[in-house]
C-alpha cells in the first residue's frame, strides 16, 4: 500500500465519539492517512443517512472516479453511479477500541475493495 489511504469520516460538532475516532485515525503512525471529516448538518441528505449512527467512516479505494458525495447508507457504502470503484463503509469500532483495531477495521475494508 503505496499511496495514502483516503478516509471519509461523517461526524458533526459536539459529537465526543466522533471527536474519538478523529483522533485515533490522526494519531495512526502505521498508515498515510488523508482524513476528510463531513459534517453531516450541512446536508440534509448525509443527516437522514447518519443521525443516529456517527461516526461513520468510509474507505475510499485507489481509483475511485465519482465525487465523494455519492456515498450512501445502502449498507455497505454503496449507491447507483458512473464509477465502478465504490467507498467501503469500515466496520464500526467500539469507542474504547484502541488505534490498533480501528487500524485493523480499516485494513478488513482496504481488503473488501481488493
Amino acid at each position: 500500500m503505496g499511496s495514502p489511504v483516503r478516509l471519509i469520516l461523517f461526524s458533526k460538532p459536539g459529537c465526543h465519539l466522533c471527536e474519538g475516532l478523529q483522533e485515533k485515525l490522526e494519531s495512526m503512525t502505521s498508515m498515510d492517512i488523508v482524513l476528510e471529516i463531513r459534517d453531516i448538518t450541512t446536508r440534509t441528505d448525509w443527516f437522514q443517512y447518519f443521525q443516529y449512527e456517527i461516526p461513520v467512516l468510509f474507505y475510499v479505494p485507489e481509483g475511485h472516479q465519482d465525487s465523494p458525495e455519492k456515498v450512501s447508507d445502502s449498507g455497505d457504502g454503496r449507491e447507483a453511479s458512473p464509477s465502478p470503484i465504490e467507498p467501503i463503509r469500515v466496520e464500526r469500532a467500539s469507542p474504547r477500541a484502541p488505534v490498533h483495531q480501528v487500524e485493523k477495521l480499516i485494513r478488513r475494508a482496504i481488503a473488501k475493495a481488493e
